[in-house]
């Protein structure tokens, strides 16, 4: 169905092809899995299925790409529409309409499909992804979570025979991931759709995956293989794979299932150790927080507070009656299904948002009646778009302006793009980066103002498993020097590394706060792989059993 016959792409102004010798075929009802690090060329691979790549992004195509026997090259996206179907990785660039339903009704318009057909499509989209109590809601007013399943419904309804995915599960909650991925699985098994997807959340995906194929780095030739035999070679890989690597297992799991059968073993080893973590969390990090720990009795001064705070925006109430505490070091995140008011708190904490009722205090400051330049040095947001925040022509232009805001030392934001993003130069355009390497870019400049109070709004997505751990290190470092961090985010893999607390909300209001292992482990949607697969042991992370193997009488783990 889709056929790569050594394609190469070349961008305009650029040295070296971002992607070359890609050659492979997808079959007609088959799942391939596009993985590979940030910034490998995944986006131009997909942007070629569709002929985005090279009409409408520019540069030079060598090689050939046929969908269904037409060569993208003669053929313009409009003269693929109906057959391909595309979500990149940004939603909002998608949408054309204004409401949820007329969106969904529009590419069906587009190909002049009988009203009645398109009524009853529709309908059956809205009841698939769970849209149907947003029918008629504003797509400006739905969260990022919310847009990214409208965003896939729209190609959706005219069912076409191919759909090119850029990170579909990236802004959905693990609910909601699940059931967007069960979605794909029917139109694949039912229909014989055949569906191309890039993601970097490899956990939620791999195991529907037929094929993968792995672009190992810039420019290097794909490794094509089932699942289990790419991620035994590839540079990124979920959590299950890093236990199964870590206790020896061969074949690989790609499944929590699969490696709970492995397991006993390894249950046992980690027995005695148990006791160690749950005494606490902190001595089996490799990075322990500690700017929390006190000499004294007095209860640190919080950076940040909510007291009975509540917000109605578009006659929807977001958030009702919240009460919260930060404190210096303190790493929170915030969870829940998507819609439930995790953005609008953080928005609220810097001052996007007004309350309704109730109070917002960072310090002496209520940050809505705040000047933005002096907001900058109590709290730091990292929106969920981090194009929001750049607006110069290079990475460098942008690194010489942040440490002009923040009254930095020169270079102070460059040093903290290279912690984040090695390989990133001055020169390159942040259009021209990768989802993932924007949003490490707009961190590095929050963090060059070293803001007591740092909020993230989905800080992963977009980021491979090697950028995440690169940003977890930097968030453990910013904890330990006694920063608050507030993290809302649907990556369940990260709160278990990170978060020292867990803030689960649920229709705009909290429904659990307590410490992470309390939240997660009790939780079907939100336990991370690691919890799942040595349950009922309590442990979070492959790095916590890594630390507690080095002090098990057996280091080794084979089943």
């Amino acid at each position: 169905m889709i056929r790569f016959e050594d394609v190469s792409v070349t961008y305009d102004g650029a040295a070296e092809p971002t992607v070359r010798g890609i050659d492979f075929e997808v079959p007609e009802g088959e799942l391939v899995l596009l993985a590979g690090p940030s910034g490998v060329g995944k986006s131009t691979v997909l942007g070629a299925v569709a002929g985005l790549v090279p009409h409408f992004t520019g540069g030079t195509l060598r090689g050939r790409v046929t969908v269904a026997g037409r060569d993208t090259r003669t053929h313009k996206p409009r003269d693929l529409a109906d057959v391909v179907g595309t979500v990149g990785q940004d939603p909002l660039s998608h949408f054309v309409t204004d409401t949820v339903e007329d969106e969904l009704a529009y590419g069906m318009e587009s190909l002049g499909l009988a009203p009645d057909v398109m009524r009853r499509r529709v309908e059956e989209t809205l009841d698939l992804l769970g849209l149907a109590a947003l029918r008629d809601r504003p797509i400006a007013t739905l969260s990022g979570g919310q847009q990214q399943r409208v965003a896939i419904g729209s190609v959706l309804t005219p069912h076409p025979s191919v759909l090119v995915l850029d990170e579909p599960t990236s802004a959905l909650d693990p609910a909601a991931a699940e059931e967007v991925l069960a979605v794909l699985q029917r139109l694949v098994h039912d229909l014989g759709t055949t569906v191309l997807m890039a993601e970097h959340r490899l956990e939620r995906v791999i195991q529907y995956a037929d094929q993968c194929v792995l672009l190992p780095g810039p420019g290097e030739p794909p490794v094509l293989g089932t699942p289990a035999e790419v991620m035994a070679v590839s540079p990124v890989y979920p959590p299950v794979v890093a236990l199964g690597r870590l206790a020896h297992w061969s074949p690989l799991p790609l499944t929590v299932r699969d490696a709970r059968r492995r397991a006993t073993d390894l249950r046992q080893q980690l027995e005695a150790q148990e006791t160690i973590a749950l005494k606490g969390r902190g001595e089996l990090r490799d990075q322990p927080h500690t700017a929390r720990t006190r000499t004294d009795s007095e209860p640190p001064t919080p950076v940040g507070e909510l007291r009975a705070l509540s917000v109605t925006r578009a006659r929807i109430q977001a958030l009702h009656d919240i009460t919260l505490t930060i404190t210096p070091g303190e790493t929170i995140a915030l969870m829940g299904r998507n819609g439930a008011g995790k953005s609008t708190l953080l928005n609220s904490l810097v001052g996007l948002v007004t309350p309704s009722s109730g109070t917002v205090r960072l310090g002496e400051a209520t940050p809505h009646r705040t000047a933005p330049k002096d907001l900058v040095r109590k709290v730091g947001l990292v929106p969920q778009e981090p194009r929001d925040l750049l607006y110069t022509e290079t990475v460098g232009a942008e690194c010489t302006a942040a440490d002009e805001d923040a009254g930095a030392a020169p270079g102070t934001c460059r040093a903290l793009v290279s912690e984040l993003l090695p390989g990133v130069t001055d020169d390159q355009h942040p259009r021209d980066l990768s989802e993932g390497q924007r949003l490490a870019l707009a961190l590095a400049v929050v963090l060059t103002a070293r803001p007591p109070l740092l909020l993230l709004d989905e800080p992963t997505r977009g980021l491979d498993y090697a950028a995440k751990a690169r940003l977890v290190i930097v968030l453990h470092g910013l904890a330990a020097e006694g920063h608050a961090i507030v993290l809302a985010t649907h990556d369940v893999e990260l709160a278990a590394e990170i978060a020292d607390r867990v803030v689960l909300l649920a229709d705009g209001e909290v429904i659990a706060d307590g410490p992470t292992a309390d939240i997660v482990v009790s939780s079907p949607s939100f336990a991370p792989q690691v919890t799942k697969i040595l349950a009922p042991q309590h442990w979070l992370t492959v790095s916590q059993v890594r630390a507690a193997l080095r002090h098990a009488p057996h280091s080794r783990a084979d089943s």
